[in-house]
């Protein structure tokens, strides 16, 4: 066990084979393709191969084909038997010593959750999902959404959208991540990427250790065609948002606790997004 961890560590010590890593791990439970790690990292494919080589004869991340594209994704189970070494034998299950800050197993307080949404451009998949969870939760969760680059104006198919749909949009407006990374902030107790690009970016970590999730999807703002098909891109986009947000909704959240939490989100996340009304 301590050569297969000690090798683990070794792997993860370089600074480029960790930013492959770190990236999986925030796209995780995602199966990411070779291209897009090479393209978000910036990295020659023939040198991202040799570090995903490495990662993979570690047993911290698998491969999957999937037609011509290669895939590849965290494989969490080891990841947590590295942790739990480090934690259990190394600091002798002390988390005061080496896990300074919150990490029990305490469930969630009975009062009204922060969540927030985050997408590049805050003008559509974000504020579907803000819109969604307010409609469906309200009564239990305060809903935000922002952008990594977010854009000027909403985007006008999603507002329509959402009108279509009864919701208020009135509302909503485009706003920049740093706008809840401020002092005066809000506390989030849950915080969800809706898109892959923002996934990628190495955003800040949040104050408090929110829950996290990644629930990427196909951005309909770049969908081709007829305004026929542009719209329906949203529609489908929207569905699968709903669906999303009813299975999360559904969670009682009160009662579980941050482990039961954290996999429960996950698994939201490895729902199917194909098209839906």
């Amino acid at each position: 066990m301590i050569e297969e961890i000690t090798n683990q560590l070794a792997i993860l010590g370089h600074p480029q084979r960790i930013s492959v890593f770190r990236m999986l791990v925030r796209r995780f439970p995602d199966s990411v393709p070779a291209g897009e790690l090479a393209t978000g990292l910036d990295i020659k494919a023939s040198t991202l191969s040799n570090y995903l080589n490495a990662l993979q004869r570690s047993g911290l991340v698998t491969q999957e084909r999937a037609g011509t594209s290669l895939l590849y994704s965290v494989d969490m189970k080891t990841v947590q038997q590295m942790l739990d070494f480090l934690v259990l034998d190394c600091c002798r299950g002390r988390p005061d010593l080496c896990m300074p800050f919150t990490q029990g197993n305490d469930a969630m307080t009975d009062r009204k959750f922060s969540v927030l949404f985050l997408c590049v451009g805050n003008s559509a998949r974000s504020i579907f999902a803000e819109s969604l969870l307010r409609a469906l939760g309200g009564e239990r969760f305060n809903v935000y959404s922002a952008g990594t680059q977010p854009t000027s104006d909403l985007n006008p198919f999603a507002v329509q959208v959402l009108q279509d749909k009864g919701h208020d949009t009135s509302v909503l407006r485009s706003k920049h991540m740093s706008e809840f990374a401020a002092p005066d902030a809000p506390k989030m107790d849950f915080v969800f990427t809706v898109c892959n690009q923002a996934a990628n970016e190495d955003c800040p970590a949040w104050e408090g250790q929110p829950i996290s999730g990644h629930w990427g999807m196909v951005d309909p703002v770049k969908a081709n065609g007829t305004e026929a098909e542009k719209s329906l891109a949203f529609q489908n986009a929207y569905g699968a948002l709903k669906r999303r947000i009813e299975a999360f909704t559904s969670l009682p959240v009160e009662s579980l606790d941050r482990i039961a939490l954290q996999s429960a989100v996950d698994d939201i996340g490895r729902t199917s997004v194909e098209d839906s009304k």
